[in-house]
C-alpha cells in the first residue's frame, strides 16, 4: 500500500477552498431565493442540489480547466437531456429506461469522442429518470429542468473561478491561473 504524503497548504490552496465554498453558497442562494422570484414558484431541492453540484464540478484549479470542466458537464447533460426527453415523451421512467438510456448514452459519448464524460452522462440520466419516476405526470419536464439547473450551475462555477483567480493573483501580483 502506497504511503500517503501530506502536503503543506499554500495561501492559494486556502483561497481556492474558500472560493469553492463561496461558489457553492452563491449557487445555493441563487437557486433557493432568486430563481423562485423570477419563476414565481418555488424551486425543488433537486434543482438546488443539481445546480450546486454543477457549479462545484466546474470550479477547478485553473481557469482553463474550469472552462473545460464546464463544457464537459454541459455536453454530458445535453446528451442525457436529449435521450431522456425523447424517451419520456413516449414512455414512462423505470429500470428499463435506465438500462436502455445508459447504454445508448454511453455508446453515443464514445461515438462523439467524449469517453471521459460517459460517467457524467450516466449520472445525469440516472438522476433524471429516478426523479421522473416519482413525478410521472410531469416526467418529461425533468430533462429540461436538469439542463437549466446545469447551465446555471456551470455559469456560476466558471464565473466564480475566473473572478476569484483574477482577484487572488491581482493581490499577489502574479498571472491568474
Amino acid at each position: 500500500m502506497p504511503q500517503m504524503k501530506l502536503e503543506r497548504l499554500s495561501a492559494w490552496d486556502i483561497a481556492y477552498a474558500i472560493d469553492m465554498a463561496v461558489t457553492a453558497v452563491i449557487t445555493y442562494c441563487l437557486m433557493k431565493f432568486t430563481v423562485p422570484i423570477l419563476l414565481n414558484r418555488p424551486v425543488d431541492s433537486v434543482a438546488v442540489l443539481w445546480a450546486v453540484i454543477s457549479a462545484v464540478f466546474a470550479f477547478r484549479e485553473t481557469r482553463a480547466r474550469s472552462f473545460s470542466a464546464g463544457v464537459s458537464r454541459i455536453v454530458a447533460t445535453f446528451v442525457s437531456f436529449a435521450l431522456c426527453l425523447v424517451y419520456l415523451m413516449l414512455f414512462g421512467a423505470g429500470a428499463t429506461a435506465l438500462f436502455a438510456l445508459i447504454i445508448i448514452g454511453t455508446l453515443l459519448m464514445m461515438v462523439i469522442g467524449r469517453r471521459d464524460d460517459i460517467g457524467l452522462t450516466a449520472i445525469t440520466t440516472a438522476v433524471i429518470l429516478i426523479v421522473a419516476a416519482n413525478i410521472p405526470q410531469d416526467a418529461w419536464q425533468q430533462p429540461v429542468l436538469r439542463l437549466v439547473d446545469t447551465l446555471i450551475g456551470v455559469a456560476v462555477g466558471v464565473t466564480c473561478k475566473w473572478i476569484a483567480s483574477s482577484l487572488f493573483y491581482r493581490v499577489v501580483g502574479a498571472e491568474p491561473r
